[in-house]
């Protein structure tokens, strides 16, 4: 209510501001005739004026706005990546036994455009996934996971993170890997039908993990190259990664 009342009180204001300028220049001039004309000028020209506002300055201010969240959006994706992602990344390509095939593609991020990135993409998303981790691998997982549900649960407080559905879904999918993981105790114990379950999770949160660092690796290669270099050194699909620059 406060914030209507403000805006009609402006309104109001700004009517009796140019009733009164109208009213000097009557004064002054008397000229009523050159006043109506003006006057009639300045309303034809009102559509016109809304058309540049609503569509031309508000698409600005909205693609300014836009620029301005994915590059606050981008640095939350980075804090998920240092700070979880590339480690539960390198963990679920431990148990892939297909994953010689996704290395060899992968293990030169340096030499991708946005083309080789979209082909990256689509292969990701199409390809096998074979992951066979034993009751050793699931513990592991675990602990991994468990150690930084908070961390992941105020990532989805931001609300910036509403804009990005692809990055959302692979946060839900990490976070239902999490859940059934930490439904069960005894990973020994499990029979064939309850592991393949799990592994059912586990490819669904592998595939989206994937793709988000593939989209996440482009955006520092063309935005921040020491960044970037960071990202190379530490690349979880390239079993010769060194952090130490040679």
């Amino acid at each position: 209510m406060a914030k209507v009342s403000w805006k009609i009180t402006l309104g109001v204001s700004l009517v009796v501001c140019s009733a009164i300028l109208y009213s000097v220049h009557y004064l002054i001039f008397r000229d009523a005739h050159h006043i109506f004309i003006y006057l009639v000028g300045d309303i034809a020209f009102l559509p016109v004026e809304v058309l540049l506002v609503t569509l031309v300055v508000h698409q600005l201010l909205s693609e300014r706005e836009r620029r301005i969240m994915l590059k606050k959006l981008n640095m939350v994706i980075g804090a998920f990546f240092s700070e979880v992602g590339t480690k539960l990344l390198a963990s679920f390509i431990g148990v892939d036994t297909a994953s010689s095939e996704k290395r060899e593609k992968l293990a030169a991020p340096g030499t991708w455009h946005e083309q080789h990135v979209k082909e990256l993409v689509k292969f990701f998303r199409n390809c096998e996934y074979r992951a066979e981790p034993g009751a050793k691998d699931f513990e592991e997982l675990k602990a991994l996971l468990t150690s930084k549900r908070e961390f992941m649960l105020g990532l989805l407080e931001n609300p910036n993170l509403l804009e990005h559905e692809s990055f959302t879904e692979m946060l839900w999918a990490v976070f239902h890997l999490t859940e059934e993981l930490e439904a069960r105790e005894d990973f020994l114990k499990l029979p064939a039908s309850d592991i393949k379950h799990i592994e059912g999770d586990l490819k669904r949160a592998y595939t989206s993990l994937t793709v988000e660092w593939l989209f996440y690796m482009d955006h520092l290669k063309r935005n921040y190259p020491y960044l970037f270099s960071l990202a190379v050194r530490t690349n979880p699909f390239d079993a010769a990664a060194s952090v130490v620059v040679k």
